[in-house]
């Protein structure tokens, strides 16, 4: 799976799970205060990560992906 195919399902996830509009989505956007996810919508955002790809991601990882491009990075380093 390449990197732009993670991108593209990574915004997905945000659009359904935060309700933004898709184009306001970038790498750049930051989880917590662009987003404005809490712990629990972090939490839940990471289980459906978990989910779509298929992959475990440990509690001390989740805490260091804090914008989108570091889930897609993540993603794609681990798949």
């Amino acid at each position: 799976m390449s990197r732009e195919e993670v991108f593209t399902k990574v915004k997905a996830i945000i659009v359904k799970h935060f309700d933004i509009a898709e184009d306001k989505v970038t790498e750049d956007v930051s989880i917590q205060e662009d987003l404005g996810a809490d712990s629990i919508s972090i939490m839940e955002f990471v289980l459906e990560l978990e989910e779509e790809f298929g992959t475990e991601i440990s509690d001390e990882d989740a805490e260091k992906i804090q914008t989108v491009g570091a889930a897609v990075n993540y993603i794609a380093d681990h798949k």
